[in-house]
């Protein structure tokens, strides 16, 4: 089944390029299905692409679903013209009484900050709190996983001495896990990070489950609640040119920035990326969606509790 998105979001003509079929909101309402509710807290400065990277792997199912987008009323990006936030984007404070099947929340440029620096810190912990009660599986990315464990475990993040850059190999602790069925017994992610959690903490904690990691970027995937709550603290919906762009970003502002790890082919930037996340990053997504959501969320939403 196709996506229901809303009508002339940018990622339906971009996804239908690539062969993705997605539908708007208009044909939607043509099938007597109901639809799985995904909601989208969208905090990277490229709202367009981001929309488009997850979009993508969401469409990589047979389940029919219906993603909205949810913005903060405490933040203003300023990467993303005001009129697409206004015409896909609804504050929490307007969608906080309605209840989802699932739920993204993205990485955010604020990671070298404390948490409660962060401008925007106390209506996101309202949402990470409301979730709790209103969504059946919550998905943290990236800055989002250090920031969701801080809040709900007391994990601590630590700076690293460099940025963590490139695609590293991961290793599945709990291969026996729904999320994983299919995997390999390695697969690979992309990190872009400048700060991390560290494995003792997670495994100090009961209410935590460590499901994979790296020797060379550390905690990867974390799972409470049963999988009511993933959290993945790198980018495993990254399109191939993602960390392309950024090395050629930060090369032209600063002289001391890293090439990639294990991300071009040779590892010479002159080459093009070696896509080597994208079938994992698939897989992760549909037993996502099909385990911790679909098979586990009420036909009546309303009863999400």
């Amino acid at each position: 089944m196709p996506l229901r998105l809303p009508d002339k979001l940018p990622a339906i003509e971009l996804l239908k390029k690539e062969n993705i079929f997605v539908m708007d909101n208009s044909r939607a309402t043509t099938q007597d299905i109901r639809p799985l509710k995904i909601v989208i807290l969208n905090l990277m400065p490229l709202k367009i692409t981001t929309e488009t990277d997850l979009i993508r792997l969401l469409s990589n199912t047979p389940l029919q679903m219906e993603v909205s987008f949810m913005k903060l009323k405490s933040h203003t990006p300023k990467n993303t013209p005001i009129e697409h936030m206004m015409m896909f984007y609804r504050d929490f404070e307007i969608i906080k009484d309605e209840k989802y099947d699932g739920m993204i929340i993205t990485g955010a440029p604020v990671e070298q900050l404390d948490f409660e620096q962060v401008t925007y810190w106390d209506e996101i912990t309202k949402i990470f709190t409301w979730a709790r009660t209103h969504v059946t599986s919550t998905l943290y990315i990236c800055w989002a996983a250090q920031a969701g464990l801080y809040y709900h475990y007391g994990i601590p993040k630590y700076a690293l001495s460099k940025k963590m850059f490139g695609v590293f190999r991961q290793h599945t602790l709990c291969p026996q896990l729904p999320i994983f069925r299919g995997f390999d017994d390695v697969f690979y992610m992309p990190h872009s990070r400048h700060t991390e959690i560290h494995k003792e903490d997670i495994l100090a904690n009961p209410d935590l489950t460590l499901i994979a990691d790296s020797p060379e970027n550390g905690v990867s995937i974390v799972m409470a609640r049963g999988g009511r709550e993933f959290f993945i603290t790198g980018h495993m919906e990254y399109a191939s040119n993602t960390l392309d762009n950024e090395y050629k970003r930060d090369k032209d502002i600063r002289d001391d920035v890293d090439i990639p790890v294990n991300y071009y082919l040779d590892n010479n930037p002159d080459n093009k990326p070696l896509v080597t996340w994208r079938a994992h990053a698939n897989l992760l997504y549909h037993n996502w969606i099909n385990y911790y959501i679909y098979q586990e969320t009420p036909y009546d939403i309303t009863k999400i509790q």
